[in-house]
């Protein structure tokens, strides 16, 4: 208060101060007249001494602070000095603009998020990411492709489309008009419509925004305007929360251009826009019910030079455009790839959090094309803000997309108050996202609509997207869900909401819905229905029911889940690999151990190959259900790349390390194929670390193609030992040369090592580690088979080596696989030699070796003769 009255007082001293001296005693003369508005006079006496200060303090005891300075202004005008009038009238006015801007800075530099406990604020400027804008009106074609579109290509989509647009040039001038006075941003529920209003008027009274256009930004909310219920007038709505409450009004309404209104949520105003004209206010200072003054200022009946930017859903555009003159409209389609990986970075505040973060959402397609909309963007990174907060790590979340859909269903009906609504009309909304996703469409007319009477309800305009889209030469509207993840959301919760009928006919008829669905879409050439059936399966998960009973006020039951693990059971039986992923994201998705353990018990062998690109997100799929197997099984990855996609993320979790932390949980896995996967150094650690975890009990596994390096097998030699159930090791097709065979030898000899079988098949082996082999051979009493196929550089010294081994009297290796060795007439020599002698060799393998089967052909198969008399059980295959 002090700080006000010493502004008072400054103003009207400088103005004084201002008067010559004669005009200074004509201002006493008409100030000893003044009744100071039925206060009183001040005897002349009084004034006749009185210097400048002592008449400033006159004025102000006499009149308070406020007035003080209208009376001033008004004495000056009587006594012809209106140039000192206007300038005390604009200087007072400038002194309350500073304050007005010190007060939005104040009211708006600051937001709770929706889960803000109390006191915990949230800086907006920090936190506030650029969206992106277009001014264009798009075409049908344009709007289908970014509803259906996902991850990259939706991101890509959404870029082509932009315009440079941005919130400091909504007034600027095109190509058909001068700048406009109205714009109207419009965008679905959840895109940011409502920040970007708050930031406009916090970048307005920091000075970055509209500088030297707008004199005065107001901020009208009309979810709170359909509280009022007093008539007031316009200064009343727009002053009536500001700490000064005597406002210069009429000098700030005189410049009515320089005054910006932004009206935020005109879809939420309970009142209508149809006022008839008479009714309508043109007195910024009459009081009016609050709805006649909306009505007013809207249609620029009151200040019509002021400017207005308009937030809504589109749902209203129609509406509107009755109403506003010559308005701009601008769209909201939510946050670039760009923005989206900002956004992450604000709102983590912690670089290695946010990398982390947006690099696992970025592997999952559908999180990824979800986070365009900035309340789901936010509802993610809350989520896992609070997971990393906590020490855990992202590769571990359980919030699986069917979670993340419905923390935004929640947001959105808490937030429009609509929940009590949201019974019959939202099944209906849920009925005609399922006529659109089994028919293929995502855009719906006006008749659509009509047929689930979902014509002017609240749920209609909070989930349906409104468009307007030339047809010849019409505007024909059309309605569309934010994007087709949504709908597909929404269409499996037509199948869930049905269950809560009671009537048992209309039970089973519901039954029959979802088993054609799980049909259609188990049969093949229906992909499109992939999102739905995960959601399905998603939405049955016990917790999630009851949230949706307690937001839908509605009974839902649990006999489709039968039908669901009957359906897994069926995929499983017809032993279709290529669905064995998709049967893992549903069941990753239901989040239920019993029912997972369950589907999994079905399974005997699990195949994922070139069809399955495991990401981080994937190989979390995969690991949650194999944790849940419940008997013996074997797991075949292939062409599959793990650690190169992940590096730039910096990841702690990679996929590897989710999928051989499986080794560690699953005590019933046996077999553990990694065919054409691009391990790395790092993930043959990882994998070597479970493989002497106490709980892995594989007995065999398979490094096929793995990219694996004689550095490798150092890291493997030294962990097999230590695994007492490991039988087989198949290393085939990498490059490990004899260096990588001497570790696996020294491995070999190792009094711990029960491996029976080793495979190194095409591993670049030359005649140098043939010796390592050789002595192996002679000492270990396990090792039962040993594959050296496709080795053409191990030469005749090679053989002869290995050949010398097999006369010891302590070898007992069964199976010795030489094919494609490129073996010749020597080798033969010495391998007939070995034969002769060796008693525990019952099968080698010297298939497509040519020249050595010319020789044998030549000499009529003989010497194959004389060694089988010798030991009848051997094979020989050539």
């Amino acid at each position: 208060m002090g700080n006000k009255n010493s502004r008072i007082s400054d103003l009207i001293l400088r103005a004084l101060d201002h008067l010559s001296q004669e005009d200074f005693k004509r201002f006493k003369d008409k100030l000893s007249y003044s009744d100071f508005n039925g206060k009183g006079f001040v005897p002349k006496s009084q004034l006749e001494n009185a210097d400048r200060v002592d008449t400033k303090n006159f004025l102000i005891k006499c009149c308070g602070g406020d007035d003080a300075i209208d009376t001033t202004i008004q004495i000056l005008t009587e006594i012809n000095q209106k140039g000192s009038a206007a300038k005390l009238r604009e200087e007072r006015e400038k002194d309350y603009r500073m304050k007005y801007r010190e007060y939005v800075w104040e009211e708006y530099q600051v937001i709770q998020d929706k889960n803000a406990r109390l006191g915990e604020w949230v800086n907006l400027s920090r936190r506030y990411t650029q969206l992106l804008i277009i001014q264009k009106h798009r075409l049908l074609a344009e709007k289908e492709h970014e509803i259906m579109s996902t991850g990259k290509k939706h991101a890509n989509i959404m870029a082509k489309q932009a315009s440079p647009c941005w919130i400091g040039n909504l007034f600027d001038p095109d190509d058909s008009r001068e700048n406009p006075r109205t714009v109207v941003l419009q965008g679905p529920a959840g895109i940011g419509k409502t920040m970007t209003a708050r930031k406009i008027m916090l970048d307005w009274a920091v000075g970055k925004l509209y500088q030297g256009k707008f004199d005065y930004a107001f901020y009208i909310n009309c979810r709170e305007m359909n509280l009022v219920t007093k008539q007031q007038s316009l200064a009343d709505l727009i002053f009536g929360n500001c700490p000064e409450r005597n406002a210069p009004i009429n000098d700030i309404f005189a410049n009515s251009e320089k005054l910006l209104f932004i009206i935020d949520g005109l879809d939420e105003f309970k009142f209508s826009l149809e006022q008839k004209g008479e009714y309508l206010s043109i007195d910024p200072s009459q009081k009016k019910p609050v709805e006649v003054l909306l009505n007013s200022l809207v249609r620029k009946n009151i200040l019509p030079k002021s400017y207005l930017i308009i937030t809504t859903r589109p749902i209203a555009l129609e509406q509107l455009q009755e109403y506003l003159k010559y308005p701009r409209y601008v769209e909201i389609l939510g946050f670039s790839e760009k923005d989206r990986e900002e956004y992450f970075h604000k709102f983590f505040g912690r670089k290695w959090q946010a990398v982390q973060a947006f690099g696992f959402v970025k592997a999952n397609e559908m999180l990824f094309t979800m986070c365009f909309v900035p309340i789901v963007c936010w509802i993610i990174c809350t989520v896992m803000k609070q997971q990393l907060d906590r020490g855990e790590d992202l590769a571990h979340m359980s919030k699986t997309t069917t979670s993340v859909y419905m923390f935004y269903l929640t947001s959105l009906l808490r937030d429009h108050n609509t929940v009590s609504e949201s019974g019959k009309n939202f099944h209906q909304l849920c009925l005609l996202a399922r006529e659109g996703v089994l028919a293929r469409r995502i855009l719906f007319e006006e008749d659509d609509l009509q047929k689930y009477g979902l014509t002017e309800t609240d749920i209609q305009s909070l989930f349906l997207h409104k468009s307007l889209f030339q047809q010849d030469i019409d505007c024909q509207s059309a309605y569309s869900f934010i994007h087709l993840t949504f709908q597909e959301f929404f269409a499996a919760l037509s199948y869930v909401l049905e269950e809560r009928l009671e009537n048992t006919q209309e039970s089973v008829s519901h039954h029959e819905d979802v088993r054609k669905l799980l049909k259609d879409f188990g049969e093949g050439g229906k992909e499109y229905l992939m999102l739905t059936v995960r959601f399905l399966f998603g939405l049955l998960n016990e917790e999630r029911k009851k949230s949706i009973e307690k937001i839908l006020s509605c009974k839902i039951g649990s006999t489709a889940k039968q039908v669901l693990l009957e359906w897994v059971e069926a995929e499983i039986a017809s032993k279709n690999f290529q669905k064995h992923l998709e049967i893992f994201c549903c069941l990753y998705e239901i989040q239920e151990e019993e029912f997972v353990g369950r589907a999994m018990d079905h399974f005997q062998e699990i195949k994922l190959y070139d069809s399955c690109l495991v990401n981080t997100f994937n190989s979390l799929v995969i690991s949650f259900c194999l944790r849940h197997c419940r008997r013996e099984q074997s797991l075949h990855l292939g062409y599959l790349l793990f650690l190169s996609r992940f590096k730039r993320c910096n990841l702690r979790d990679t996929s590897l390390e989710i999928l051989a932390s499986v080794l560690t949980i699953n005590q019933h896995l046996r077999e553990f194929n990694l065919l054409y996967s691009d391990l790395g150094e790092e993930g043959v650690t990882k994998l070597c670390q479970a493989l002497i975890h106490p709980n892995c009990k594989l007995q065999i596994l398979r490094l096929r193609c793995c990219n694996l390096r004689s550095k490798s097998c150092e890291k493997i030699a030294s962990v097999v030992p230590l695994n007492q159930s490991l039988r087989e090791l198949h290393l085939d097709h990498n490059d490990i040369g004899d260096a990588g065979v001497a570790k696996l030898c020294q491995m070999l000899v190792h009094p711990e090592c029960k491996l029976q079988v080793l495979s190194l098949n095409s591993c670049s082996i030359t005649a140098v580690c043939c010796a390592d082999l050789a002595s192996v051979l002679c000492s270990n009493q396990t090792l039962a088979e040993l594959s050296l196929a496709q080795n053409d550089r191990m030469g005749e010294a090679g053989v002869q080596l290995l050949c010398e081994s097999l006369l010891h009297p302590n070898c007992k290796l069964e199976t010795l696989r030489l094919d494609s060795c490129e073996l010749t007439e020597a080798s033969w020599e010495y391998l007939c030699a070995a034969l002769r002698t060796n008693q525990s060799l019952r099968e080698l393998d010297l298939y497509n070796n040519e020249d050595l089967k010319r020789y044998v052909k030549a000499e009529k198969y003989s010497r194959i003769k004389e060694v089988k008399q010798q030991n009848h059980r051997i094979q020989i295959c050539l």
